[in-house]
């Protein structure tokens, strides 16, 4: 079983950066995709970024393209989510996720506990 511990919030102010980690275990990870979700208070919850495992292939949503990137170091079993230009609206709690390769965006079956980041004006 797949397991993420996601670490790296915090306060930031806006135009700032910061770098989101999530620890990744467990077997099989080369067939799973690493993505970056966000949930900010009486909001439904954004998908940001995801990238695959195996080969690093990646994705950015296009409302944080271009602000965010996503990376992962495999020898360290993390998953990085790079944010510059930070926001107030990027106040949110962040979530690392899991899905099988070559499942739909509805394949999101394992999710971390989360991270809150809060941007201050």
């Amino acid at each position: 079983q797949v397991q993420l511990v996601e670490s790296g919030g915090g306060l930031a102010q806006a135009g700032g950066s910061l770098r989101l980690s999530c620890a990744v275990s467990g077997r099989s990870l080369s067939m799973r995709v690493m993505g970056w979700f966000r949930q900010a208070a009486g909001k439904e919850r954004e998908f940001l970024a995801a990238i695959t495992w195996s080969d690093g292939i990646s994705t950015v949503a296009d409302s944080v393209k271009g602000r965010f990137t996503i990376s992962r170091d495999s020898g360290r079993n993390t998953v990085f989510l790079q944010m510059y230009n930070l926001k107030p609206e990027d106040t949110a709690v962040y979530l690392c996720a899991s899905k099988p390769r070559y499942s739909d965006s509805s394949s999101w079956n394992i999710w971390g506990q989360g991270t809150q980041v809060i941007v201050s004006s």
